[in-house]
């Protein structure tokens, strides 16, 4: 019978079948090596108290705190057959309620005298305004042996809470680890020793073992320190060695002819371009003429000019010979992106056409719900060449689609694509392609690295001229109504001296959304709140009937007929009407220089960077853009001080950090990719921006040195558990 590493070791064999079951289900953990790699969210000290004044509703928490009061009320008539306990607990600043009731009293009543100090774990809720725990769990702090937790039990000073769930407390995944902790001896080490000894870390067991059983806060910072090293060089050798594989395959070099497209159309511009611009037009043409694929990441200030620097890559390929293909997430940004592209080019995107230049190439449009005519014809013009650019959604993966030699393929929108489309787009060149990504959404430096740490990154950080600066405002519709009426009176006002203004909604309001909000079960905030997020179907009525009466006003959302959105934006972008009441489908690409305001309505219900997009909208001509953030949120509240901190700044990369920072990082990180990243467990994307960068470096040249890794045995197991098949794919592909 072959040999189990000890880390490898099924829970059940360990534990027994019941908890090794929780286990599983609950917090997916299987191994001995999952259960040690469980880390402690935090550690209480046996003199602290936690601190129950912010406690998150709706959260599994343990705390650890001290009995103020408890007593038992009866209820259900004379004979008192009903009782409820009521506890109170308290950290020395804020007290907490705890609730038992019925045959569950007897048990507490007796444990939790004024005094006892215990670990409390449940779910926070809401009742009668003040948070409470519903029958939490509890274990003693000081017990004298009757079955209570003898202080001694808990090794050091510090007792380590875990991420615990309903049906297993955090003191249960304390005995399940003390029960495992002694095959931590066995962990084999991912690190290269040189690089362990000259960064003074520890060893992994060690490591392991005062994560879990620290005596010091000491222990607790050198065990999290060799941990983080753990995640963030693992991760980045995977990341290295997909850069190093792409860098072997071959790919055609792409050179702009001489006198070619791109100069003409350089030629034609009525703008000079910013020196942004140009250092990453350079720094993309450069690789455009290696003999291995371009791999590279653009990301740049919502409205600093990328789809300029994407189209004139598109140009230089097109010049050398080949193709571009520009995939868009939506059929709105698609025409939209067509619409410009060809309005940029004027008659340089009307080869073969009468009156096309002589160095012109032809810009089709492919989407979804083109008519099988207009379809027929693009498809051909792709595989006979005559078309230069297409510009398209996801029609453009389909297999019927052939072209006659892709030389680049650029994503917009990067995380709204999954890899295996990127792949697929990509799988149709004669050799791999050339790939610029693009990015709207500012993402701090240390998420570029951990997220598209296998691409080569170009920041444009720099706003063309003729931009002009955007005013923004948080409108509190609940504290201050007339604020609002102020609001809707601004948009008038813009109106009238000739612009035009967007209101945003978080919802449509139509049939399917009236299905979807019975069946949603309510959240605290929205038992918070009483009401479901503003519509854009019921806002528009209102608008129209109301404040903005007389206007020209039209709606806009998903669920809408393409052909019907794209005549709705036709005719906005033409002037024709005055307020367009819409949902963020207007959020990426739509250019619209004459509309200088926007209110967003529920403006609390939308994420940071989400709110820093949608404003780009406006202040994109000479006039300047106003932005107005409604929210009803009370002053105090966090959404309050997100909205605030919007309104305070225009710079999207330190927005992007405050977004990273107020949001769990699996939400932000998960939305740009999936697989990979959930693997992070102590490493803080924003905080270990230094490890992050220590760890790509030595990476790097781990990979360079050994890229099969043959000489690191241990890095390699340590590859493979982090590379699940899943995830092996998603690397393979990206």
């Amino acid at each position: 019978m072959e040999h189990v590493p000890a880390l490898d070791e099924p829970l059940k064999k360990c534990l027994g079948p019941a908890t090794a079951k929780v286990m599983a289900e609950a917090l997916d953990l299987h191994t001995v090596g999952d259960l040690l790699h469980h880390y402690p969210r935090r550690y209480a000290e046996r003199g602290e108290l936690t601190t129950l004044s912010d406690l998150p509703l709706d959260e599994h928490v343990t705390v650890v705190a001290q009995v103020a009061d408890a007593r038992v009320h009866t209820f259900n008539g004379a004979k008192g057959r009903g009782q409820r306990l009521e506890v109170t607990i308290t950290d020395g600043y804020g007290r907490l309620q705890l609730v038992f009731f019925g045959k569950g009293v007897h048990k507490p009543h007796h444990d939790l005298a004024p005094g006892t100090r215990a670990m409390f774990s449940g779910k926070v809720s809401l009742f009668n305004r003040r948070l409470q725990l519903a029958h939490p769990a509890y274990e003693l702090l000081r017990g004298d042996g009757d079955g209570d937790v003898a202080v001694d039990a808990w090794a050091g000073a510090l007792i380590p809470i875990y991420p615990a769930t309903t049906k297993l407390e955090s003191w249960k995944i304390a005995k399940a680890v003390d029960a495992v902790l002694p095959s931590a001896a066995d962990a084999v080490d991912p690190l290269p020793e040189a690089l362990r000894e000259g960064r003074g870390l520890a060893e992994l067991p060690d490591a392991l073992r005062l994560v879990h059983r620290p005596r010091t806060k000491a222990d607790v910072a050198a065990a999290r320190e060799r941990l983080k090293w753990d995640e963030a060089f693992v991760l980045q050798v995977a990341l290295a060695r997909r850069r190093y594989a792409d860098t072997q395959l071959p790919a055609v070099p792409r050179r702009p002819a001489a006198d070619g497209l791109l100069t003409a159309f350089d030629a034609r511009l009525p703008f000079t371009l910013t020196d942004g611009q140009l250092k990453v037009s350079r720094e993309i043409f450069d690789d455009l003429a290696t003999d291995h694929p371009m791999h590279r990441l653009l990301q740049g200030e919502v409205g600093s000019g990328k789809t300029m620097v994407a189209l004139r890559a598109m140009l230089a390929v097109v010049d050398a010979g080949g193709q571009a293909a520009m995939l868009a997430p939506t059929e709105v940004l698609a025409q939209q992106h067509h619409r410009s592209v060809t309005e940029m080019m004027g008659e340089l995107a009307e080869g073969g056409m009468l009156g096309g230049a002589e160095r012109a190439t032809k810009v089709v449009l492919l989407t979804g719900s083109m008519g099988a005519a207009a379809r027929r014809q693009a498809l051909l013009d792709l595989v006979t060449g005559e078309a230069g650019i297409v510009i398209g959604t996801h029609a453009l993966i389909e297999d019927k689609v052939k072209f006659h030699d892709l030389g680049l393929v650029v994503v917009d929108e990067q995380h709204r694509f999954g890899v295996e489309q990127r792949d697929a787009l990509r799988g149709k060149g004669k050799q791999p392609p050339h790939l610029l990504v693009m990015t709207a959404t500012p993402i701090p430096r240390t998420v570029a690295m951990t997220v598209f740490g296998d691409l080569e990154t170009s920041v444009l950080d720099q706003l063309p001229a003729g931009r002009s600066p955007i005013a923004s405002h948080v409108v509190p519709a609940a504290d201050k109504p007339h604020f609002l009426a102020r609001a809707w009176e601004r948009v008038r006002e813009e109106v009238e001296s000739g612009h035009q203004a967007y209101v945003v909604c978080p919802r449509i309001g139509d049939e399917e959304d009236q299905k979807k909000a019975a069946k949603r079960k309510p959240s605290a905030e929205d038992e918070a709140e009483k009401r479901p997020p503003l519509a854009v179907l019921d806002v528009a009525e209102k608008l129209g009937a109301g404040p903005l009466a007389g206007l020209r006003i039209a709606v806009l959302h998903g669920r809408m007929h393409p052909d019907d959105k794209d005549d709705v934006m036709r005719r906005f972008a033409a002037g024709e009407l005055d307020v367009l009441v819409a949902t963020t489908v207007i959020e990426v690409g739509v250019n619209v220089p004459n509309a200088t305001a926007m209110v967003i309505m529920d403006a609390d219900r939308f994420g940071v960077s989400q709110l820093h997009q949608l404003r780009g909208r406006v202040g994109r001509g000479s006039a300047p853009g106003l932005c107005l953030l409604v929210t009803e949120m009370p002053e105090a509240s966090p959404a309050r001080q997100r909205l605030g901190a919007v309104a305070a700044t225009l710079d999207g990369f330190e927005l992007s950090r405050i977004d990273l920072e107020q949001r769990r990082e699996g939400d932000v990180l998960g939305q740009a990719q999936s697989g990979v990243r959930s693997s992070l467990r102590v490493l803080a994307v924003i905080d270990d921006e230094e490890v992050i960068a220590a760890a790509r470096e030595e990476a790097t040249a781990v990979v360079l040195a050994d890229p099969e890794l043959d000489a690191h045995p241990g890095l390699r197991t340590a590859l493979d558990a982090l590379l699940s098949e899943e995830r092996e794919e998603y690397l393979e592909k990206g």
